[in-house]
């Protein structure tokens, strides 16, 4: 009879309990993070919309000025439909085409208002060296580079100084032209009292004959050619007599004395 010897296998309970262990000592495999797709942007890119709000700007100053061009605005609406399309080189070539014509609309509408601020300037007397200066380069922006604003600051300067040299004054008793053009604050020296004549003589007969109530224009700021034909006219102008319109003072206003 045979005999069987026992068998060397691990018995069955023993094996599985070795294999749970074997299984729960392993590291684990860890996971590679799942990459996110790039986030789309929300918008109009940057060069859009830097297109977009230089057209508005420029259409704001051109709608506050009450001069802007009739289509330019119909162009900033279609170029903001362009942009929300997604049509982003038509957005930016209809918005600079806005602005374009917004900014041309502003520059004329200084152009303009500098021509006429010119016509006033230019017939000033007595312009100052400086002020002649900047009355040429006004000059130059309207009709060699066509810079209307930078035209129109100049002019608008240079009109405030000339009207602010022209005061009117209101004769007072006992006031004659000797000592109305003798206080400081007309000439301060009584041998230009012939520019106060000059530039009055509609209202004034008799150089030496005036009366309170009246209002003269005073001119602050004569040519000095001006100044000197005068001085020159007070100390030659020789005798003169109440009531009468002397020779010498038809001669210095060129003959043109309108008597009342």
């Amino acid at each position: 009879m045979k005999r069987f010897l026992p068998s060397k296998a691990l018995p069955v309970t023993v094996l599985a309990v070795a294999l749970l262990g074997g299984c729960a000592t392993q590291p684990r495999e860890e996971q590679a993070p799942v990459a996110k797709a790039p986030a789309q942007p929300s918008g109009p890119s940057a060069a859009v919309t830097q297109a977009l709000d230089s057209a508005r700007a420029a259409i704001k100053e051109a709608k506050a000025l009450d001069w802007i061009w009739r289509d330019t605005e119909k162009f900033l609406k279609k170029a903001e439909k362009a942009a929300k399309a997604g049509d982003e080189a038509k957005a930016i070539k209809l918005a600079n085409k806005a602005r374009e014509q917004a900014e041309l609309a502003v520059n004329q509408y200084y152009l303009e208002h500098a021509k006429a601020l010119l016509k006033k300037v230019q017939g000033a007397a007595g312009l100052t060296a400086d002020q002649r200066a900047r009355l040429d380069e006004a000059m130059q922006a309207i009709y060699r580079t066509h810079e209307g604003k930078k035209a129109y600051d100049l002019l608008s300067a240079l009109a405030a100084e000339v009207e602010a040299a022209n005061i009117q004054y209101t004769v007072v008793r006992g006031d004659s032209l000797w000592k109305i053009s003798g206080k400081p604050e007309i000439y301060g020296n009584p041998y230009e009292w012939p520019l106060i004549y000059k530039n009055n003589a509609d209202k004034i007969r008799d150089a030496d004959l005036i009366y309170p109530g009246q209002v003269f224009s005073i001119v602050r700021n004569p040519s000095q050619e001006e100044v000197d034909a005068a001085i020159h006219h007070a100390r030659t102008r020789g005798a003169w007599s109440l009531g009468v319109v002397e020779d010498s003072d038809r001669a210095y206003l060129g003959g043109k004395l309108e008597l009342h």
